[in-house]
């Protein structure tokens, strides 16, 4: 990803714009085919020359331009003939950003494939589901895992949205209206770089398009920070359900040699912060002057590049992190127990509601009967069994069942033929 963003590529990008350029005019007779064969045969990239150069004129587009020209000769003067810095700039663009979202495609579909198989894989493992952080009911690590990959999937067709609005070139012109060469060329030199001509353009490509697929790139760091998190709260010493892989040699702490800590899941969450600021910086580029001004320039410079390429990191981190992750299913079967059957209360109201008693009545004995657990007062379980209330409508073996957890997970194999299709099972 990085190699995108090198001054090397950005030039050998701006180059292979202002080549097929000359191809599409010599084709539409604008300049000779001679010509451009010359142009072809000699032209190079002098990156001394073009930093020379840009000291004097201040803009670097022309400074690559004539830099260009001079390898070239006399039949350099046609290179650029009737366009605009931005119609390079743009054009050449889009293409980075095309390359640089099919490494992101394929770091997405590799999160994708190993959530798939810790969905498959703990589909039984059955654990607590939280709401507040405090225990609500039964769920499983699998059942987590498939909910991510739902979420990947959302991404990777957000993306591909998103390389569709940034993949538009323009060699419109100054003012975006053909005035010196015509449509034409922009369809030729479009349709070689594997882009859209924008249907309309002023000086430049609309910003707006930028900050969508910033957008969308902010979305996938955001599902990797609420995946990073959910990670660092399992992996609390007083959860435990989860762990981070310890290599051997691995420190946690320079004075406490006990620490084992979430650091790849912190690294990430980190990171994402630094991606959603930038989405707001893509956001305020969309306004500029009239036509166009430069103060969206300076910002893309930065903010292109630095998310594309951690986000590239992050996913290739949190991948591996997820591949290597310790899972430990009998440590979520013992805080599920942990309350001592709290978390089937809903349960037994439903069933006290479905064997006569008003919703407000049940509750308020449910409640009162777990408020009396919370305090150690007794299990759940034995002061239900106690009280007359709900020993009048519920016998022993009902009250057993509540305290199933399978009752709660009957409908996973529909929610997984509603994630997973055909492979569900």
């Amino acid at each position: 990803m990085r190699a995108l963003w090198t001054p090397r590529h950005k030039y050998e990008t701006w180059l292979r714009v202002e080549l097929l350029a000359c191809d599409a005019m010599a084709a539409e007779g604008l300049i000779p085919r001679a010509a451009v064969d010359v142009i072809r045969a000699r032209a190079r990239i002098d990156f001394d020359r073009i930093e020379e150069l840009e000291r004097t004129t201040q803009h670097d587009v022309l400074a690559f331009v004539s830099a260009v020209a001079e390898t070239v000769g006399p039949e350099g003067r046609y290179l650029h003939e009737g366009m605009t810095s931005s119609d390079v700039l743009d054009t050449a663009l889009a293409v980075v950003l095309k390359e640089a979202t099919a490494i992101l495609r394929e770091d997405l579909g590799r999160l994708h494939g190993v959530l798939r198989d810790l969905a498959h894989r703990h589909r039984e493992s059955v654990m607590i589901g939280r709401s507040h952080g405090v225990h609500g009911e039964p769920i499983t690590f699998g059942i987590k895992m498939a909910i991510w990959y739902e979420e990947v999937g959302r991404h990777r067709r957000r993306l591909d949205q998103a390389e569709e609005e940034v993949g538009v070139g323009k060699l419109s012109g100054s003012m975006g209206t053909f005035a010196h060469l015509p449509p034409s060329i922009e369809a030729r030199v479009c349709a070689d770089l594997g882009l859209r001509p924008d249907p309309i353009s002023n000086q430049i490509v609309q910003r707006d398009r930028h900050a969508a697929y910033m957008a969308a790139l902010g979305l996938i760091a955001a599902s990797l920070d609420k995946f990073a998190v959910e990670i660092r709260h399992l992996q609390r010493t007083e959860v435990l359900e989860v762990e981070e892989l310890f290599a051997a040699g691995q420190k946690g702490s320079s004075s406490m040699p006990h620490k084992r800590n979430p650091v790849g899941s912190e690294n990430v969450s980190g990171l994402a912060r630094v991606v959603k600021a930038n989405v707001q910086a893509a956001f305020d580029n969309v306004a500029l002057w009239h036509e166009r001004d430069i103060s969206h320039s300076s910002v893309e410079r930065i903010i292109l590049p630095d998310t594309t390429v951690l986000l590239d990191y992050m996913l290739q981190r949190f991948t591996t992190l997820l591949e290597r992750l310790q899972i430990y299913p009998d440590r979520m079967r013992k805080n599920l127990d942990q309350t001592g059957g709290l978390v089937f209360s809903q349960r037994v109201l439903l069933e006290l509601v479905q064997r006569g008693m008003g919703r407000d009545e049940a509750y308020a004995v449910v409640q009162e009967i777990a408020m009396r657990a919370w305090k150690g007062e007794g299990r759940f379980v034995d002061l239900l069994r106690n009280d007359p209330t709900v020993s009048s409508k519920l016998d022993a073996g009902v009250l057993a069942a509540c305290f199933d957890p399978a009752y709660y997970l009957k409908h996973t194999g529909e929610l997984y033929r509603r994630v997973f299709g055909s492979a569900a099972s």
